[in-house]
């Protein structure tokens, strides 16, 4: 299974900055010493004309030289530097390069991205471009997903972060061809929420089981609604029960559920799956790490037994 990571274009932060920028280091750190299946590759750099796609040309133009005003710098959350620049356009290309590549072998994972909060026109909550709205317009742009009879979602952005996605909701509204799920806390930021194909909200404390259920009936829901031909998942690290930014109550075991539910419904109808590591704020980093480390281990069985299966199905018709 391919693996995309942008952590060497590290964006520059001040001292005490609440967010874990050295978690994209460890991760690749940790795939690298220990999932052999998966093979690490340098995201490629999104260029303006697939940014522009989901975004306008006059915000990816101001946050390319630098003149966003300080109340866009502000929403974002991170300083202005030619190296958040880079990193973003890095991030974005990273998931783009998954789906491509999902599309090839069943599977495959961006070590960063899910970055939902950022809109058409402007950032927010440490989001500067979406990366799975500009993933999914450049899919649809490079003619290798469609909707059978024009009539359902040809892709469906399963949104698993803690925070809704409000970005990629409103990216998406009244757009039929991309399916938008997003299951989250209800009274987690962002506080006034976006509407979404389908949004699950979820009371502060949710456990395992009943995060589960609620995820089994939306999974159900979306693919009653929606026929995609490609899934883009954001398998955020934030509703670790360890959390400071989360408020659920998951536990290891119980997101490994979550990640299981998401790619045996992928499996049983043949569905590629890209995906995106999404938010993690861990009071122990380690944890944080440790579930995103989770997520793409069970990604690369999944992809190794498709594979299997595809090589027995060739085999028997030999």
């Amino acid at each position: 299974m391919k693996a995309f990571y942008s952590d060497r274009f590290v964006l520059p932060l001040p001292a005490g900055h609440r967010f874990p920028m050295q978690k994209y280091r460890m991760l690749r750190e940790r795939v690298a010493a220990q999932l052999r299946d998966v093979a690490l590759h340098e995201a490629p750099v999104a260029g303006d004309a697939e940014l522009t796609r989901a975004h306008s040309a006059s915000y990816v133009a101001r946050v390319a030289s630098g003149a966003l005003d300080a109340n866009e710098q502000r929403e974002i959350g991170f300083p202005w530097s030619e190296n958040m620049v880079e990193r973003s356009r890095r991030s974005v290309g990273a998931t783009i390069a998954a789906c491509r590549a999902a599309i090839a072998d069943g599977f495959a994972v961006n070590l960063a991205g899910g970055t939902h909060h950022a809109y058409a026109s402007h950032g927010a909550g440490f989001c500067v471009f979406n990366d799975a709205a500009v993933a999914a317009r450049a899919m649809q742009a490079e003619g290798v997903v469609f909707a059978a009879g024009g009539e359902k979602a040809q892709i469906a952005i399963v949104d698993l972060d803690v925070h809704q996605g409000n970005g990629t909701a409103s990216i998406f509204r009244d757009d039929p061809s991309v399916f938008t799920l997003s299951l989250h806390g209800a009274s987690n930021y962002p506080f006034t929420k976006e509407t979404s194909d389908l949004d699950v909200a979820l009371p502060d404390g949710c456990d395992d089981d009943a995060y589960a259920e609620a995820l089994s009936r939306a999974l159900e829901t979306m693919f009653e609604r929606a026929g995609p031909a490609l899934l883009i998942y954001l398998a955020g690290a934030d509703p670790h029960a360890g959390d400071r930014l989360g408020r659920l109550g998951l536990t290891f075991a119980g997101l490994a559920r979550r990640d299981r539910l998401v790619f045996e419904a992928a499996a049983a109808r043949d569905l590629p799956v890209a995906i995106a590591m999404a938010g993690g704020y861990g009071r122990n980093i380690d944890d944080t790490v440790e579930v995103h480390l989770q997520t793409i281990q069970l990604a690369a069985s999944a992809c190794g037994k498709r594979s299997r299966m595809l090589a027995g199905t060739i085999s028997r018709a030999l």
